[in-house]
């Protein structure tokens, strides 16, 4: 019986993951109920909202990018997340800083969750090592760094001690990790060093920094405002 649960589960890695990041999704929203003025069946609703939202944005994205059929782009989540994000915030007025803070952390874990599927997919990998018979960790790096922006910022969201900033802050971060780490990874559309990738991996760098700028220069302009958020 474990070995057919355990078979299973290699061969529907996906959903798995998928499944895995809707119940932390669930279980992080529960803790947000007073702040978001939600019932637990609206944050079950949202948490499986969240991951086809954010399946869809991955598969049209890398379509766009030319991509076969069933492919996924991680930077179709980065930018097209926060349009979910700022919708749901106009529609249900909410606050639009609290709603990114609150579903940033879920939309990591998401992503994160979903190199685990590149790594039983095995794709997604480094260019080989020079003599050695390895390739570039570029999956691990990443999943360390998602672990890393998760245990410095799902702390300050749990306290309340962020206002707007952690989604611009991740989108400055990962374009700036993604512009290095997409030097060492495979692609068979180019044989060059740098790749498509590239480009939207500045491009959230920028984007990323312009906001993350703008809030922390409003705060300085507002600090009442800010300290009472």
């Amino acid at each position: 019986m474990a070995i057919m649960i355990f078979q299973w589960i290699e061969n529907h890695v996906l959903l798995c993951v998928l499944l895995l990041a809707a119940i932390f999704t669930f279980l992080w929203l529960l803790r947000f109920r007073q702040r978001l003025r939600m019932t637990w069946w609206a944050a079950l609703l949202l948490s499986i909202l969240h991951v086809l939202y954010g399946v869809a944005c991955v598969r049209v994205f890398a379509r766009f990018e030319g991509a076969g059929v069933g492919a996924m782009s991680i930077f179709g989540a980065v930018f097209f997340m926060p349009l979910g994000y700022f919708l749901g915030a106009k529609l249900f007025k909410r606050s639009a800083a609290e709603v990114f803070d609150i579903f940033a952390i879920p939309m990591i874990f998401t992503l994160l969750c979903s190199r685990i599927n590149c790594l039983a997919a095995g794709c997604c990998i480094g260019l080989p090592i020079g003599g050695t018979g390895f390739r570039w960790p570029t999956r691990e790096a990443e999943m360390l760094f998602y672990l890393v922006f998760l245990a410095i910022e799902a702390p300050k969201v749990l306290r309340g001690r962020t206002k707007g900033e952690v989604y611009p802050l991740y989108m400055l971060c990962y374009g700036a990790f993604r512009a290095v780490v997409e030097c060492f990874r495979y692609s068979a559309a180019t044989n060059h060093l740098f790749h498509l990738s590239h480009v939207w991996a500045v491009l959230s760098l920028a984007v990323g920094l312009a906001i993350f700028a703008e809030i922390k220069n409003h705060a300085a302009r507002n600090p009442r405002k800010a300290k009472k958020h």
